[in-house]
């Protein structure tokens, strides 16, 4: 499945309560997503939260870009990317 990082913008922040409720709109960003073949696998965000940038899976940028408008969620730039680490020359 291609992988892809999606850059956000939070004009107001992200505010996601660190307690039942922020898991259940975690939780329930995951069910929409996979409704349409796309996973979470986390994020990123700078330390303002004006910022995300979230690592997904899945079948292509449209899927990624339609589960965020069912979830509510700005999409700035969806780019395709690959893995390259430390170890990769070994």
């Amino acid at each position: 499945m291609p992988r892809y990082i999606v850059e956000r913008t939070f004009s107001e922040g992200l505010n996601i309560p660190m307690n039942e409720e922020g898991e259940a709109i975690c939780s329930n960003v995951n069910a929409t997503n996979g409704t349409l073949g796309v996973n979470w696998v986390h994020s990123y965000v700078s330390d303002d939260k004006s910022k995300t940038f979230c690592v997904y899976d899945g079948p292509d940028p449209e899927a990624i870009r339609k589960a965020a408008e069912r979830n509510g969620l700005p999409v700035d730039r969806i780019t395709r990317v690959s893995a390259l680490d430390p170890y990769f020359y070994r």
